[in-house]
């Protein structure tokens, strides 16, 4: 498809597109490294529990679910191996949800998977136009979000 065509969408759509464009790929290549069964909304729940771990209370919280839908989604989670639940090192009658093993591996992958991502359309641009852009969206974003953000910033994983 011709770049000229997407000159006439708004900035939003042009971040929304490439937002899309991303995280597609991002899923079908953890689906071909063996982790199809990942969704996007997991990656959510993976930055609030990175790196030491979370309650349901936190994870419902951050991703401004219930907590009875935040125990679905680790009941799905920890059935295919991602993340376990322990108990909780200052509360021991709570539970705290850590990533297992697995859990790391697509976290890994996923990393490497963005990296590749950004790398290609760095050359695609221009590495230095690629970095400008990110200077520019990160200035944007800060001074947009100035005492708005929440400590749990809701970012794609």
């Amino acid at each position: 498809m011709n770049h000229q065509l997407f000159n006439k969408f708004d900035l939003t759509t042009l971040l929304s597109l490439s937002f899309s464009a991303s995280i597609n790929e991002l899923h079908e290549r953890l689906s071909e490294l063996g982790f199809g069964d990942f969704r996007p909304v997991h990656g959510f729940m993976f930055k609030c529990i990175i790196p030491n771990g979370a309650t349901g209370v936190e994870l419902s919280e951050y991703l401004g679910i219930t907590k009875q839908a935040v125990s679905k989604m680790v009941d799905y989670l920890e059935g295919n191996g991602y993340v376990m639940r322990q108990t909780h090192p200052t509360d021991k009658r709570g539970k705290i949800i850590v990533l297992t093993e697995r859990g790391w591996l697509v976290v890994k992958a996923k990393e490497k998977i963005l990296s590749e991502i950004e790398g290609r359309w760095g050359e695609n641009i221009g590495n230095e136009r690629m970095q400008m852009l990110k200077e520019d969206l990160s200035k944007l974003i800060s001074e947009e979000n100035e005492g708005k953000l929440s400590p749990f910033v809701r970012l794609i994983w």
